[in-house]
């Protein structure tokens, strides 16, 4: 499965370019990873207010060379790489859902204290209009599901439209 629209196809249903992944080129979400530079620059940050209170600066610089070491530990505890693409998310939803698959969209979400990464992918029905759609949440270093997968209807027959 792939999320990209054939140029052909996007140029005759007329995809406006901020829609069009052949204009804007693929997007790739930046990695957790990068965490752990912010937490290195908190441990500097840290061990230098550490060395200023031991140096004899005010009792408050212990306070913040803790306060410091806190972001830092929590920074690199969050820095948890991503190992499923946006693209194997949309894959992973496809497999997992009842309904033949049309329209789908995923979006990167963080959950829990310490920032595990999380794909949010809703997933529309092939039929015209879609009839329901589904959200399923994919763990974005696994790739299992989070939870059961949600899914409500979008339209009946019997309703008026």
């Amino acid at each position: 499965m792939d999320i990209e629209i054939p140029k052909e196809l996007a140029d005759a249903e007329g995809v406006p370019e901020d829609l069009n992944a052949n204009v804007t080129g693929p997007y790739l979400f930046a990695s957790p990873v990068r965490r752990r530079i912010a937490a290195r620059i908190y441990a500097v940050g840290a061990f230098v207010a550490a060395a200023g209170a031991v140096s004899g600066l005010p009792g408050g610089m212990w306070v913040l060379a803790g306060g410091l070491g806190l972001l830092a530990l929590h920074h690199t505890r969050s820095a948890h790489p991503l190992v499923v693409s946006d693209a194997e998310a949309l894959a992973i939803a496809a497999r997992n859902t009842e309904a033949a698959v049309g329209h789908a969209s995923a979006a990167l979400r963080f959950e829990g204290l310490f920032a595990k990464p999380v794909w949010n992918v809703l997933v529309y029905d092939a039929a015209s209009p879609p009839t329901q759609r589904a959200l399923v949440q994919i763990d974005a270093q696994s790739g299992q599901l989070v939870r059961e997968i949600y899914v409500e209807p979008l339209y009946e027959p019997s309703m008026p439209g």
